[in-house]
């Protein structure tokens, strides 16, 4: 009966000395005179998010909202402090101007559990900037000129695509057309591999693709932990099952390089620049470039060269099928410029298209693929005109979505207007309340290849087609809440047909 007894007095102290470790924390901010809503044992500000009862930018907005006009919010994610930034000359603090105390993204590489994880992405300062600095060279303004032709093919396979299903007259889920198409241009351009997403149901990579972001239990379950529990995920991780992409990957990625080694083929991609890397490990001496670690570099510009550009032509579409006269004033300029060359796009051309280039940052504006920047302090910091200090390691949340939202910096923010983005719109508003593609040295290194394959597919379905909303269009716009990117719940379903 004494051992009984005794067991459950551990069994309680314990229980306290955890709550007690847990929610000792719950004061960092409060210390620090950062105002925040207040957080709850074990979830800290998340719970919502964790149980799938709200979405990531509803959450954040909701937070930015709630604290109109304060330069900074206290959060906590479970037990660690997360410092939300609103005010833009501190945003641009962090991002631009000390930049070298926040260069580390705060995502934790489990390169155990998911050798793909170890990206350019995810990674630490130390391994980042080496790495940034080798594979820069493939997005320059000379480099996407030499891609142009291979985005242009496939956006040719893409127009000729549309219309098949414009014959069929039947509602099309174009988040799953954007992706087959962007599938095709990430394969194309980054692998050298015909990947067969438009002409073939049953293309692997379309599939890998799909199952990167596919909301499943597992995958879903695996999300969470990692966020909430990253050091207990390094353990536990390998009991949730996981999807069988990695192998995938490597496989392709190694089988590539082996094929091209052997039998001496050259072409100017990313394979080919991981090759390069591989054969002069001295230039990243402080790497180990295993076949996992060079995979990932390749699986990050696959996973998001096609789910950020599919969202963004599906998004853009999903707006001018509300909204006619932009979509027509779009379509006239299109076959304006086409008409110039003789029917043909010419990456020149493109750049010319002012119409254009306004819908494809209005949609990023509305719905940037990335809720919010994070950053963590890699030293002790003081932010500028404050008594706030916060010591390394602290994460820092900048919300995108919600500053891209706000009505104070947008007229009528849930509304799609292109007019947004005129010269003088553009030179009345901070440079940080637009973030698309984040800015500063670790801002997106895409950005140029998503700008030209994101606007060529655009073009190729505007030209010729018209899209319209339909019995299964969902108005408005719901966002998914289990899915990591900002992304709509049910798909994107609208109606296209032929335009003489």
């Amino acid at each position: 009966m004494a051992y009984v007894e005794i067991l459950c007095v551990g069994i309680i102290v314990s229980m306290l000395a955890f709550y007690y470790y847990f929610t000792s924390a719950f004061n960092f901010w409060k210390i620090r005179g950062i105002p925040g809503p207040k957080p709850k044992f074990l979830f800290g500000n998340i719970r919502d998010i964790i149980l799938s009862r709200i979405s990531t930018p509803t959450f954040i907005k909701n937070v930015y909202d709630t604290y109109t006009n304060e330069p900074m919010v206290g959060l906590y994610m479970g037990r660690n402090p997360i410092l939300l930034l609103k005010d833009p000359e501190l945003i641009k603090d962090v991002l631009i101007r000390d930049f070298s105390k926040f260069a580390d993204r705060g995502f934790n590489v489990h390169e155990k559990v998911e050798p793909l994880s170890q990206h350019l992405f995810n990674l630490e300062p130390k391994r980042w900037r080496p790495l940034r600095s080798k594979l820069s060279p493939m997005f320059t303004s000379k480099k996407l000129k030499e891609m142009f032709g291979l985005i242009l093919e496939c956006g040719h396979h893409f127009e000729k695509y549309v219309d098949g299903l414009a014959a069929r007259r039947q509602p099309v889920d174009f988040c799953e057309v954007a992706a087959k198409y962007t599938t095709d241009v990430i394969g194309s351009c980054a692998f050298g591999i015909n990947m067969n997403a438009m002409s073939s149901e049953g293309s692997e990579f379309r599939e890998a693709g799909r199952k990167i972001f596919e909301p499943t239990w597992n995958s879903i379950i695996r999300l969470k932990f990692k966020i909430t529990m990253p050091t207990l995920y390094d353990l536990l991780g390998p009991l949730v099952p996981e999807r069988e992409v990695t192998p995938f990957f490597i496989k392709v990625v190694t089988d590539a390089m082996k094929y091209r080694k052997e039998r001496n083929v050259f072409r100017s991609d990313f394979i080919d620049t991981l090759m390069k890397l591989r054969d002069d490990p001295e230039s990243l001496s402080d790497i180990e470039l295993t076949d996992a670690f060079l995979t990932a570099q390749a699986y990050v510009f696959f996973a998001a060269g096609f789910e950020t550009g599919a969202s963004t032509i599906s998004n853009t579409l999903y707006e001018l099928a509300q909204n006619q006269g932009m979509q027509d004033r779009l379509r006239e300029e299109i076959r304006e410029h086409c008409d110039k060359y003789g029917g043909e796009l010419m990456y020149e051309n493109i750049k010319e298209m002012e119409y254009l280039d306004k819908v494809f940052k209005e949609t990023l504006r509305k719905y940037p693929p990335g809720t919010l920047i994070p950053r963590r302090s890699v030293s002790e910091y003081t932010f500028k005109n404050t008594n706030v200090t916060i010591p390394k390691g602290t994460m820092i949340w900048i919300p995108a979505f919600p500053i891209h939202r706000d009505p104070n910096i947008y007229p009528n923010p849930d509304d799609f207007n292109p007019e947004n983005f005129t010269e003088d719109a553009i030179n009345n508003r901070h440079p940080m309340n637009y973030l698309a593609f984040s800015n500063g040295p670790r801002n997106c290194i895409g950005a140029r290849f998503a700008n030209y394959q994101v606007k060529i597919g655009l073009i190729m379905i505007l030209r010729n087609y018209k899209v319209e909303v339909c019995e299964k269009t969902v108005i408005p716009y719901q966002f998914d809440p289990n899915l990591f990117l900002l992304g709509p719940k049910g798909g994107i379903y609208l109606r296209v047909t032929k335009v003489e």
